[in-house]
């Protein structure tokens, strides 16, 4: 009787399985098999398939709520994973970390890359001593000595769609108080995938300046800016997260700014630990992380010219 029931609920476990497989094959809609003439598209959620446009409206109604669980799933599996490093990433020449302290680094007009001071005063103080022209320390093509020979660089390299160029372009406009020409460069710049640019547009949107504030918008920007790894986007929603009630969302995005070395982040979590809302280890985890993000960032070099700054000998661009 036991290889009986045994043999039984193999084979039952077998069906059940060929029927699962069944389902993922056919149109959820229509109930149509994906055959030669007949392809399966996946739902969005990749819960379910279809087999035309028509199908998916029409089971639109009972797919609606178990999709929008699972997007709202995998959008928050994305959002919250810690990202390796901040949006700024590495110098390129001495590929170390960049500080996210932006007055460290340089961002170079003929070529949109950050330039790390170390790497900068590095090659400054090469040409002095050899005397010769100020080249960037990376393409090496001439330095801009001028706001309009940098304006000229911008417009070259966003011809060729650079989006740090748009978003340098956008942030200038906002500065000379042109909302509208701001929009219209920092939209680009975040289309083509420009974590600042989305940054940006996120405060926009908030504040309500050159448009109208759109917590919506400004969730999403400060959202696509965090997980490109922007410290202070990831902070923004934090402080949100925390107003609206929902205080575990909060904590996840604060510990993660205050990982990417984040101070204000750092300094909030230790009042959250301090009144009982974080423990003990999750705090002093953040610490250990953040001071070792900080001290990545670090190099003899960039302490030289740190030095060469503060005695005057030189002026880092």
């Amino acid at each position: 009787m036991m290889a009986v029931h045994s043999t039984g609920t193999a084979v039952a476990a077998a069906g059940a399985t060929e029927a699962t497989v069944a389902a993922d094959e056919v149109c959820a809609s229509c109930g149509k098999a994906e055959v030669d003439d007949v392809k399966l598209k996946k739902c969005a959620c990749g819960l379910v398939k279809y087999c035309s446009i028509a199908c998916q409206k029409d089971h639109r109604s009972k797919h609606k709520k178990s999709c929008k669980k699972k997007l709202a799933e995998l959008r928050d599996e994305i959002l919250f994973k810690q990202p390796d490093s901040s949006h700024l990433g590495e110098c390129p020449i001495c590929c170390l970390p960049l500080s996210i302290d932006k007055s460290t680094s340089s961002i170079m007009s003929c070529c949109s890359n950050f330039i790390c001071r170390g790497c900068n005063y590095a090659n400054q103080a090469r040409e002095i001593q050899e005397g010769l022209k100020r080249r960037c320390a990376f393409c090496r093509e001439p330095v801009a000595k001028s706001q309009a020979e940098v304006y000229k660089d911008m417009m070259n390299r966003i011809k060729k769609n650079d989006p740090v160029a748009m978003f340098a372009m956008g942030k200038n406009h906002y500065h000379e108080g042109d909302y509208e020409r701001a929009l219209e460069y920092l939209t680009k710049a975040a289309e083509q995938g420009d974590v600042e640019a989305h940054f940006w547009l996120s405060c926009l949107y908030r504040d309500g300046e050159g448009v109208e504030k759109d917590v919506e918008k400004e969730v999403y920007h400060a959202e696509e800016a965090a997980i490109g790894g922007h410290p202070s986007a990831r902070h923004n929603l934090g402080v949100h997260e925390w107003r609206n009630g929902r205080y575990e969302r909060a904590k996840k995005h604060i510990i993660i700014a205050a990982i990417l070395g984040h101070d204000d982040s750092l300094k909030l979590l230790k009042d959250l630990y301090g009144n009982g809302y974080v423990s003990k280890e999750k705090y002093a985890n953040a610490l250990r992380v953040y001071q070792a993000t900080l001290e990545k960032t670090k190099s003899p070099e960039r302490e030289t010219a740190e030095e060469a700054i503060k005695r005057g000998e030189v002026e880092i661009f």
